[in-house]
């Protein structure tokens, strides 16, 4: 699988913000042609504004998780990547798979397409403070972050999180200024213990005890 997601990155220029993306299915099958994305004509306006549109989706709270990899194909002493993300959601059950975006112009994806594998760590509660880490791009994210690798791929499985999904990438999709990455779950597990942590509007947040 890693080799088909290279040639994915080949054929958009080496990296996802390069151009327009193409799908990428099962190992067997051909890179297809790249879909033209649709762009704004100079004559057309934008239906939305980014920060309308970032105010309003901001109310949609969702959990969040810190996406890794190990190292890849010829990535040398560069270590493991990952990076948060919200964008995060199961898809399907029969196969088992899961999806989450991540920008084009990510730093973290090329490596971890060419990596071919991911483990999404579902955060907890009390773990605002590592999805910041992990949020920052070009600084060592791991260091002296605790870490085991993941059952079924080698991926970081991070200390303390309250769930985690390991999977090899099946497909990626084009989603404008975003990639859609489908991944197959080869293994999971949940620690259980205290609630998810949560963003809503810029912030992050925690489940409330019902005391009804």
């Amino acid at each position: 699988m890693a080799a088909t997601v290279v040639r994915y990155l080949r054929s958009v220029g080496g990296s996802p913000g390069s151009g327009p993306g193409s799908a990428v299915h099962e190992p067997e099958s051909d890179v297809l042609p790249r879909p033209d994305l649709r762009a704004v004509g100079e004559d057309e306006r934008a239906p939305v504004g980014p920060g309308e549109f970032r105010a309003v989706l901001g109310h949609f709270a969702s959990g969040v998780t810190v996406v890794t990899a190990p190292p890849g194909e010829g990535e040398g002493e560069d270590g493991p990547a990952g990076f948060a993300c919200q964008s995060f959601a199961s898809l399907s059950l029969d196969p088992p798979l899961v999806v989450f975006m991540v920008g084009r112009t990510s730093t973290s994806w090329p490596r971890i397409a060419r990596a071919g594998v991911f483990c999404v760590n579902i955060l907890g509660a009390g773990q605002g403070e590592l999805c910041r880490r992990f949020a920052v791009s070009g600084a060592d994210k791991f260091a002296g972050v605790a870490h085991s690798p993941a059952p079924a791929t080698g991926s970081p499985l991070l200390d303390g999180v309250s769930a985690w999904i390991d999977c090899r990438i099946h497909a990626v999709h084009t989603g404008g200024d975003h990639l859609i990455v489908v991944g197959r779950v080869e293994a999971l597990g949940a620690a259980g213990g205290e609630g998810p942590l949560l963003f809503h509007r810029g912030r992050f947040g925690r489940l409330a005890e019902d005391g009804g």
